[in-house]
């Protein structure tokens, strides 16, 4: 059983390095919680899916959910409160610190530095899981047009999943409705 103190410090460091939010933070948790043994490499999807359909920000659901399956309710808690309390008290030092700052040239120059860094913690993992996910060439067609739908033609999301949904309930029924599946 993992003590509560090791979750909250763990999750406490995952959310201190981390910048960029949720997605930014998949490498990090699949770094420091597969490596530990604490989830499997096959938990981790599950647990980014689960927190990516949770109302609410997903580096605090994948908290939730990391830290539930390792100990339940006080696992969630221990690893949310170690998510977030450094990022909180990050951006009150910010606050307090950098008022006035903003349009700074070297503050600008430093934030616009850090995007690309941002850009590939997240791009990296997807890629990952989409390697690991993705096992049929349509699943890869399906990912390839989702992609293109959503960062070119700016295409909800939602409308994507919904098609799906309807169209993986309708191969199903075609399926178990064809001769010899009885």
């Amino acid at each position: 059983m993992v003590p509560l103190w090791n979750i909250f410090l763990v999750f406490a460091k995952i959310g201190t390095v981390t910048i960029g939010g949720g997605y930014a933070m998949i490498p990090i948790i699949q770094e420091d919680l597969v490596k530990r043994g604490w989830i499997s490499e096959e938990e981790l999807p599950d647990i980014i899916a689960m927190a990516q359909s949770a109302p609410g920000v997903l580096a605090v659901n994948m908290s939730i959910f990391a830290g539930y399956k390792l100990r339940g309710f006080k696992g969630s808690l221990a690893a949310t409160l170690g998510s977030i309390l450094p990022s909180f008290l990050m951006i009150l030092l910010i606050a307090m610190l950098f008022t006035g700052y903003q349009d700074n040239p070297v503050v600008v120059r430093i934030f616009k530095g850090i995007r690309p860094v941002v850009v590939s913690l997240i791009l990296v993992p997807m890629i990952r899981m989409a390697r690991k996910g993705n096992k049929t060439w349509w699943a890869w067609a399906i990912s390839a047009v989702t992609l293109f739908l959503v960062a070119f033609l700016n295409f909800s999301p939602i409308y994507i999943l919904l098609t799906l949904i309807v169209a993986a309930e309708c191969v199903t029924l075609i399926k178990e409705r064809r001769p010899g599946n009885d």
